[in-house]
């Protein structure tokens, strides 16, 4: 028996399956949904301002983070950070994603819905934002 090689590896994990997993992850972040989930959450979180969402938003769904926003409903429970769990995405018609997320903060989850809209310039737009099954009325 030769004692001078390395003995043989245990660990079932392999690095092309963990390079694997994180490019999924980096595909994943990739999707408007999720790059929109992210930045809502940043913003009913208190993380950042509603204004960062301006160029981001149409119709009401400015007016509807304006609402929501003050009272930071996703604000961090017990110090720990909200994170987008799982965001899902249903397409009802061309340049329309209508997406929901799984918040989780430590033990908490919340549920947040959004739509987008793509634009004539291709690029993607919040229309409309929802939170724990809740609607938010419009202003009149």
């Amino acid at each position: 028996m030769d004692r001078t090689r390395p003995a043989g590896r245990r660990d079932q994990r392999r690095p092309a399956a963990v390079a694997a997993s994180a490019m999924a992850r980096a595909r994943r972040h990739h999707k408007p949904h999720y790059w929109f989930a992210d930045r809502l959450l940043a913003v009913l979180s208190g993380q950042r301002p509603v204004h960062w969402m301006l160029g981001h938003t149409i119709g009401e769904a400015y007016e509807q983070l304006v609402r929501l926003a003050p009272g930071a409903p996703l604000r961090p429970a017990d110090r720990v950070t909200p994170v987008v769990r799982h965001c899902g995405e249903y397409h009802p018609g061309p340049g329309v994603i209508e997406a929901f997320a799984r918040i989780g903060s430590g033990d908490r989850v919340s549920a947040m819905a959004f739509r987008l809209e793509q634009g004539a310039d291709q690029r993607w737009r919040c229309a409309a934002v929802e939170l724990g099954g809740e609607r938010v009325p419009a202003a009149r």
